[in-house]
Formats: C-alpha cells, sequence, structure tokens
C-alpha cells in the first residue's frame, strides 16, 4: 500500500472524484488501481467560499514499486506504515495474582480492555455507579439542583469524558499508531465508522454510554471483572530494603483488602480524597500547571458564518469550531478550551457547595449555542507554591466563590461579554440564552478569578474577534468557573516502566496522573500502561 498526502478536492464532491484524483496524481491507468481507503479527511477552510476536503489516502496498485519509484522523492506519496495493533504480551497459563485497575475513564477502561484481552482478567474498582445510572444522577443536579458526590460528571463509569463533546482527537506523539487501536475499539462498540479517518472525529454523550456498555461487557467476557460503587480509601504498601515502596493492596471504603502488586492508578483529575491519601501514603507526587476561566457562549449561526462564509451550515461541515490563543500584555496566555460546536455548558462539580462548568455535546451538535472554555494559564511556581496538593486549594476556593456568586445554590454565575469588558453586573440576558442548568445567575464576574486572570480575558477577547468577528458581541454569555481544565498534580512515573518513581507496582496513568488530556489521549496512555503491567507480570512469573 502507498500513501498519499494532500489530494483536495470541492466538498461536495462526487464519490467517483476520489479515484480519479488519485490517477491523475500518480499518472497511472484505472486499471492499475486496486483499491483505497480513505484514511484521514480534514477540512481546508482558508478560503471561506472555496472550502475543500483535504485526503489523506492509502492506495493499492499493480505495480507499486514502478510507482514509488517516480515519486522517491516526493514527500506526499510514500509506502503506507503499518497501523495495526500488537499484543506486547499474552498470558497462557493461570496467573498467582491478577492486576487492579482504580477508575474506568478513558485510562482505565482501555487498561483494562487491553489487559483482559492479553489474558490478565484484571479486576476495575469504579467509585461511582454504572453509566446509564450515573447519567440518572447527573440529570439529578442539573434539573433538580441534586448533587450526589460519587456519581456525577466525575464520577462514574466511562469518566469525565462520557459528558463531554466526545472528542477523539489529540496532539500526542503516537509513532505506533495506539490511537487507532482506540478508534478501533470504539467502532467494535458502536461509534460511526467515519471516526477512523475524519481529523477532528467526535462521538458525543448519548452515543458514548452505550459504547461505554459494550466493552464493559466484552472485558467481563474475557474474564475480568468490575465492581461499581467501590472507592478506593487506601492503599497497602511495604517498603523496600532500597527505601523504594511496594503495593501489596488497596483498602475500600467498605474496609475489604483486596492483595496485589501491580496497581493501576487511573483516578481522573478530579479524585481529590485520593490524591490526599497517596500524600499521606508518601507516594511521590508534584503541582502541575493547569488552566482557569469562564466558558462563553456565541449563537453558532455566528462562529459557522465567521469559520465558512456562505459555506455556513452546508451539512457536509457540520457545526464550524475554532481555536483561539492570545498572549496578554501581564505574560499571561489565554486560550480556548474543549469547544463544543452545538452544545451545552454543563454543571460538572463533584463536591458539595462549589460550581463548576464544562462543556458538552451530542454527535448531532445542533444545538443553538457554541460554547468554550476561555481560561487563562497559572503554574506552581507563580500562582500556588509550596505543597504538592496547592493546586487542589486553589481549584476549591474559586468553586466555592463561583457557588457564592451564583447565588449559593447549583446556579453558576454569568455575566455578558459587553458587561463584562465594560466592568459593569449584568442584569438582563440578551440575543443569547444561556444554556447550563440549573440556571444561570446574572451578576459581576470581576471577583470570580484572579485579577491577573480577569485582566487576560478582558484583554483576550476583543483580540479574538479579530479572528473571529463578532466574539466578543455584546450579547454573549460569560459562565463560571472552568477549573478541572486538567489534573492540579502529576504522579510521576518511570520514564521506563511506567510506575511510580518511588513506589514499585504502583501504575499512575491518564489524566488524574497529569499523562493526558482529553479521551483519546488518556486512552492511549491506559493502553501503554496495561502494556508495562503485562509485561511485569509475565517477568515476575518466569
Amino acid at each position: 500500500m502507498l500513501r498519499l498526502t494532500e489530494i483536495k478536492l470541492p466538498i461536495e464532491h462526487p464519490e467517483g472524484e476520489i479515484e480519479a484524483a488519485i490517477l491523475k496524481r500518480l499518472g497511472i491507468p484505472a486499471e492499475d488501481l486496486l483499491g483505497r481507503i480513505v484514511f484521514k479527511r480534514g477540512v481546508d477552510a482558508r478560503k471561506k467560499n472555496h472550502i475543500l476536503f483535504a485526503y489523506t489516502l492509502d492506495v493499492e496498485l499493480r505495480d507499486e514499486a514502478a510507482v514509488l519509484a517516480r515519486f522517491g522523492k516526493d514527500p506526499h506519496v510514500k509506502i503506507a506504515p503499518d497501523t495495526s495493533y500488537h499484543f506486547v504480551a499474552q498470558a497462557t497459563q493461570p496467573l498467582a495474582e491478577r492486576p487492579v485497575v482504580i477508575g474506568m475513564g478513558p485510562a482505565g477502561l482501555f487498561a483494562g480492555l487491553l489487559l483482559a484481552q492479553m489474558g490478565f482478567k484484571p479486576l476495575i474498582l469504579e467509585r461511582g455507579k454504572a453509566v446509564r445510572e450515573r447519567t440518572k444522577d447527573t440529570w439529578g443536579l442539573w434539573r433538580q439542583g441534586k448533587l450526589d458526590p460519587e456519581s456525577n460528571v466525575q464520577f462514574g463509569e466511562g469518566g469525565a469524558g462520557t459528558f463531554s463533546d466526545g472528542k477523539l482527537y489529540s496532539q500526542i506523539k503516537d509513532p505506533r499508531h495506539l490511537g487507532r487501536k482506540v478508534l478501533t475499539e470504539f467502532v467494535q462498540a458502536g461509534a460511526p465508522e467515519e471516526i477512523m479517518y475524519e481529523s477532528h472525529p467526535h462521538i458525543g454523550t448519548f452515543r458514548l454510554v452505550g459504547m461505554v456498555e459494550k466493552m464493559r461487557e466484552n472485558i467481563i467476557a474475557l474474564g475480568g471483572e468490575i465492581r461499581f460503587q467501590s472507592r478506593v480509601d487506601d492503599i497497602e504498601v511495604e517498603d523496600g530494603p532500597d527505601g523504594i515502596k511496594q503495593i501489596r493492596g488497596v483498602v475500600l471504603s467498605s474496609g475489604e483488602r483486596i492483595a496485589t502488586n501491580h496497581l493501576v492508578l487511573a483516578i481522573g483529575h478530579s479524585a481529590r480524597d485520593t490524591f490526599e491519601m497517596l500524600h499521606k501514603r508518601g507516594v511521590y507526587l508534584e503541582a502541575k500547571p493547569f488552566s482557569i476561566g469562564f466558558r462563553i457562549e456565541h449563537p453558532q449561526s455566528l462562529i459557522d458564518r465567521a469559520r465558512y462564509g456562505s459555506n455556513a451550515g452546508n451539512p457536509l461541515l457540520g457545526a464550524a469550531d475554532y481555536k483561539l490563543v492570545h498572549h496578554a500584555a501581564n505574560g499571561r496566555a489565554v486560550y480556548s478550551f474543549c469547544m463544543c460546536p452545538g452544545g451545552t455548558v454543563v454543571a460538572a462539580t463533584s463536591e458539595p457547595g462549589r460550581v463548576v462548568t464544562n462543556g458538552m455535546s451530542q454527535y448531532s451538535r445542533n444545538e443553538r449555542n457554541a460554547n468554550s472554555g476561555i481560561v487563562v494559564n497559572i503554574s506552581p511556581e507563580e500562582d500556588y507554591p509550596g505543597d504538592p496538593l496547592a493546586g487542589v486549594e486553589f481549584q476549591r476556593r474559586w468553586e466555592s466563590r463561583a457557588f457564592e456568586l451564583g447565588g449559593g445554590t447549583y446556579q453558576a454565575p454569568g455575566q455578558l461579554v459587553g458587561d463584562f469588558l465594560a466592568c459593569k453586573p449584568s442584569t438582563v440576558f440578551g440575543e443569547v440564552q444561556p444554556s447550563y442548568t440549573p440556571g444561570v445567575h446574572l451578576t459581576d464576574l470581576s471577583t470570580a478569578l484572579p485579577d491577573y486572570a480577569i485582566e487576560a480575558i478582558r484583554e483576550a477577547l476583543p483580540a479574538f474577534a479579530k479572528q473571529i468577528q463578532g466574539f466578543d458581541m455584546k450579547d454573549a454569555v460569560l459562565t463560571g468557573v472552568e477549573t478541572r481544565t486538567s489534573s492540579p498534580v502529576r504522579i510521576k512515573r518511570d520514564d521506563e516502566n511506567l510506575q511510580s518513581l518511588n513506589t514499585r507496582g504502583l501504575y499512575p496513568t491518564g489524566e488524574g496522573a497529569g499523562y493526558a488530556g482529553g479521551i483519546l489521549s488518556a486512552a492511549v496512555d491506559g493502553i501503554k500502561v496495561a502494556e508495562a503491567v503485562a509485561l511485569s507480570m509475565m517477568q515476575t512469573k518466569n
């Protein structure tokens, strides 16, 4: 197979145009083209009124060697790499122990799935509920203002990514194409096949629910075990002669002890009580940078026109997205985060008396508003120095302030962009009606974040309007606060064996460990850790 890149066609081209473009590009007759696969399809929208699809194609030819020789120096005609997944180990005999996975977000789900596929029969412990029960609890907060601290947007089967846009793209380096393994498993679980080739694939919440259930069934069928409402309150470690600890087991909130020498820690970025427990047990962790800000909502039609011009509304393009960054005069970077086309702003707290926002879209992306986080970078050295858990307390402080500004309920504080820029409170909504439930309480957001963040965002919004016309429209709505952009801690691990720096047998993974930032990257990291566990268990056995 050969791989062709940068094959561009009008967005409304006939199906046969792809074959015609291949023949023209390679200068071959039709009978020499034996087959073709769309490996990737992106949108080239640099010219709004002449938008193109940009294809990466894998083609099978009658004489590939001759074609490759003719295009030897062309960077857009190369041998197609092997993107299939190859297991690193296989358990063929009964093992003395089984690995334990804590958490069933993307990292834990894929760590458990890969361990099961390799024959290691993992036990997965999830503090929250199964995904459909969890969905009911989540709607309880959104519709009735009732929070279940153990079953919400952050905790439960599927992890925080279940209630998001379901984005399946990442900027991670992936030389082994582990991302293809993730996408393949998702398609087998019910995701649309287009996620295999779209450059910015997404699934949406409703589809994710059914997919997670099918993957759970697969793990169980392969000999794995999954326990819900099983919070791990402690770990058991044994001191080694070299000063390095060794994992020996976990203790559940019920008091039950489960022995294991291989523990995958896939706890997510909001498991603050677990961070505290690990710190007390002497597991090495450190504070890491993250970002804070607000959610902003515009009419989706405004974003479509700004990005696609006369092609706005074309169903082949769908709802437009954006990615923005501004470097403020005070030294802070302000950027768009987790942009959700045609979506909603959602309540994402996991602790009583605090307000947290996030964004979510369904597969159709057909809601009225577009929303995105507008967030400011912060760092432990400058903003929360000292303790490894100082970032957690920093988050809590501003989430509690948002709860107070929202009226002491789970309503979120909000402000119109025009009023925010004019430094005056908002009293009435305009053209944009906010989507956040349990509701938005209009106020003055100037005290909802640190002064440097407010200053940087006020500078960034007009700057963003130079890239997307109308971005600073006066009736656009800001909703606070966005604090869970990533984990405030990193549970550091060895680069080679992926175990904790000072605790053997402990494998931190995913967003909560500080090694991922989204569904795809967390799932890929879960695969890497599963491979490390499998290799270690095989060595221990031998």
